[in-house]
């Protein structure tokens, strides 16, 4: 109710009242401050309502989904089951420009799982044959851009460092303005032949939007536990490549390998899943070959082609640019 309502009940009104009948007088600043104090504590309570119903995401962000911008400023979609490999979003090739923007593999998963490893360790393999070029993402920080820097995994230049300041997964799916628009610069930089970018940790529930990755790569690993495949959700179901890490640390912790291939190969109705130790190298050529062969599957590879017969120099110079 407008304050300016409530006044007009106060006001002088002909028609419904006896032409002897003085109007009755406006409300002192007492009785305006009173009804004002009922009506903020009714607002109140239906706040504290809609707050109760709120729940809590793994990564810890609590919000409600009654706000249709859960508390942080973006939607997040309702899953109807745990997704489909066979029924995945498929990448947006048809009417692409790869000069515009080069194959992109995206790089997923939770927290620690290894997302920053297997991005260093793809660009040592591929850097020598291929002109690449990396973004990162982290909410606040440049952490995982320096650690690629410190590791000399690329010429500084040639990697881009994004702070999303929120929910990681709003960068790389519901907003991916920035993202796209860095590796743009890198395309229109350094004409590259591959793209790689890697989103900040988030849950089994986040992946890549269609329009950034053209090849999506998920990351988990054997300290989460072997249930971690049988739970589902887009980035194991809807990620073109699963990579199960650090499986060297698997009777450490408990995780039973063959319980994960089985559970890996049931939910994602037997897509590629590749068991690795990615700082070791081990499973590292497997994931390299299927990224090349999605690479020449998709068109892109014929426009690298050509720039090389036309002279293009191969590999991404020296790290020391």
């Amino acid at each position: 109710m407008r304050i300016s309502a409530f006044l007009t009940c106060y006001r002088d009104v002909p028609h419904q009242r006896p032409l002897h009948k003085p109007a009755p007088p406006l409300p002192t600043t007492l009785e305006f401050f009173f009804f004002l104090s009922k009506f903020l504590s009714f607002h109140t309570k239906v706040v504290i309502f809609f707050a109760a119903m709120s729940h809590s995401h793994d990564a810890g962000v609590s919000h409600s989904h009654d706000d249709p911008f859960n508390g942080h400023g973006h939607s997040h979609d309702i899953l109807d089951g745990p997704g489909s490999y066979l029924n995945r979003e498929m990448p947006l090739i048809e009417g692409r420009d790869w000069k515009d923007r080069a194959f992109t593999i995206g790089i997923g998963g939770p927290v620690g799982s290894g997302k920053t490893a297997l991005m260093l360790a793809l660009c040592h393999a591929l850097r020598d044959q291929y002109n690449i070029a990396a973004v990162t993402n982290d909410i606040f920080t440049r952490e995982d851009a320096e650690f690629l820097t410190r590791h000399k995994a690329l010429a500084p230049s040639r990697i881009r460092a994004i702070e999303t300041g929120g929910c990681p997964h709003a960068a790389v799916r519901e907003d991916i303005s920035a993202n796209l628009l860095a590796l743009q610069n890198l395309q229109r930089q350094f004409t590259t032949d591959l793209l790689l970018i890697e989103s900040g940790g988030d849950n089994l529930a986040a992946n890549y939007s269609r329009e950034l990755a053209d090849f999506i790569i998920y990351v988990i690993d054997v300290a989460g536990g072997d249930k971690v495949p049988r739970k589902g959700g887009p980035g194991i179901t809807g990620s073109d490549l699963l990579v199960v890490n650090k499986i060297d640390l698997a009777e450490a912790v408990g995780a039973d390998l063959k319980v994960m291939e089985r559970d890996a190969g049931k939910m994602r109705e037997d897509g590629p899943t590749v068991f690795a130790v990615v700082k070791d190298g081990k499973g590292l050529e497997h994931i390299v070959n299927l990224i090349i062969s999605a690479w020449k599957g998709s068109g892109a590879y014929e426009v690298s082609l050509q720039r090389w017969k036309e002279g293009a120099v191969r590999g991404s110079g020296s790290v020391d640019e």
